[in-house]
This record gives structure tokens, sequence and C-alpha cells, in this order.
């Protein structure tokens, strides 16, 4: 998933570089490429350096897929992942995270794709979120809120959407 960098990448590339995934596949997150571009800027994406830090750990750049919506968040992120292995006939996927965030990952997927098809969600080890201190530093006690709130708006069945896109 998007988010997390390098971590996640780099994590996705030794899941990959144990066997236990063909190929990765990496969100392009909603980016100020646009309106960049009409300032004559070139943006590179977050999508890019994924890709960089896939190879660079040993994928195959024809082992990289780079899915091909926007998204915005973790919601729309999963719900775009779910459409393309459906549309490619894929039956299981590691959804690469961080470790804060597995639970409500998991608990998305269900309530977002559901159990078709299957997903195993597997937080990054590099990852500087501190489980048994999180309270110690501001980082870890957002990403603690963000996770609870998250949590709570699934269970409630997602009653505050994503915000709109501009």
């Amino acid at each position: 998933l998007g988010g997390g960098m390098p971590q996640r990448a780099v994590e996705a590339a030794k899941v990959f570089a144990r066997g236990h995934a063909p190929e990765v596949w990496c969100s392009r997150p909603d980016s100020p490429a646009d309106d960049l571009a009409r300032l004559g800027i070139h943006y590179v994406g977050e999508e890019d350096y994924n890709r960089q830090i896939l190879m660079h750990g040993g994928v195959p750049e024809s082992a990289i897929h780079v899915l091909p919506g926007p998204v915005v968040n973790t919601e729309e992120e999963l719900q775009e992942l779910g459409r393309e292995m459906r549309r490619n006939g894929k039956t299981t996927v590691i959804l690469v995270t961080s470790p804060q965030h597995t639970r409500r990952v998991g608990t998305l997927w269900q309530k977002l794709v559901g159990k078709e098809p299957r997903a195993l969600v597997h937080g990054a080890h590099e990852d500087p979120f501190d489980p048994d201190h999180w309270w110690r530093n501001t980082r870890d006690v957002l990403s603690v809120l963000r996770e609870t709130l998250g949590l709570a708006n699934a269970w409630a069945g997602l009653p505050v959407p994503p915000p709109s896109k501009p």
C-alpha cells in the first residue's frame, strides 16, 4: 500500500525475494502532478520512487505493476486493488503496510472487497512505529488515534466518507 516510504516498498521487495509473490503492485496516490505540469514543473510520484526501491531490492521491472487509477486514501486503494485483481484473475494478495495499519487494512478489505479475492496483511518490519511505547512521541500517538478512529468508522459501516477529490 502507498505511504510509509521507503519501508513498505523495501518490505514488498523482501516478500518478493522470499518467493511469496510473483509480482508487486503499487498504488498511484493522487498527486499535484497536473497542477505542477501547468507551471512547467515535473513531479515524480510516489509510485515512481516505489518502483525504484523495488528494483533496488531485486524485483525485476517486469514484475512491478502500478494500479491505473489515482487513489486518495486506503479505502480507495483497496477498492482499486480489488477491482484490478478481479479483472486480472488474481485470487490472493499480500498487502504490505505499516504495522499499526494492519488491523484497519484487514477490516477495510473485508468490508470493501470481501473474502474473494483473499488478502493477507503484512506489516513492514523496518517501520519506525514503536508498538510497545507508542505514547512517547507525537508521530506514534497520532498514528494510534488515526487507526482507532479509522477502525471505529469501518466497524460503523463507513459513515464518514473519504475527502472528495478537488
